[in-house]
């Protein structure tokens, strides 16, 4: 079994968010993660201490930090330029296509 807390083990909070068990039993529902008994302690306590260093983070003052476009001062990112460099195939492609209309490649109903 792996070890989420691992990675943040090193975020010791004075004042632990502790995530309930029925907290996590409703994050692993809307994950579809078929969790055992004996995995929820670990989920608790590793979700717990995520949620601790998110909110470590977010008590950070940023009020005075400037937003970067870069990580590392005076280099910027080399962009090429927006140029089109292939034709449209589109008529191309859809020839194979079963169904089209309007450009719009048509596919069965899937939702009621």
């Amino acid at each position: 079994m792996y070890d989420f807390g691992l990675p943040f083990a090193f975020v010791v909070s004075p004042n632990p968010m502790l995530l309930t068990r029925e907290q996590i039993e409703n994050i692993a529902h809307l994950a579809r993660l078929a969790l055992q008994p004996a995995e929820l302690p670990v989920y608790q306590q590793s979700l717990s201490a995520i949620f601790d260093f998110v909110g470590e983070l977010d008590r950070a003052d940023t009020a005075n930090v400037a937003p970067m476009a870069h990580p590392l001062p005076g280099l910027s990112q080399r962009l090429r330029p927006d140029v089109a460099t292939e034709t449209d195939r589109r008529e191309i492609y859809q020839r194979n296509a079963p169904q089209v209309a309007a450009g719009l490649y048509l596919v069965p109903k899937v939702l009621e």
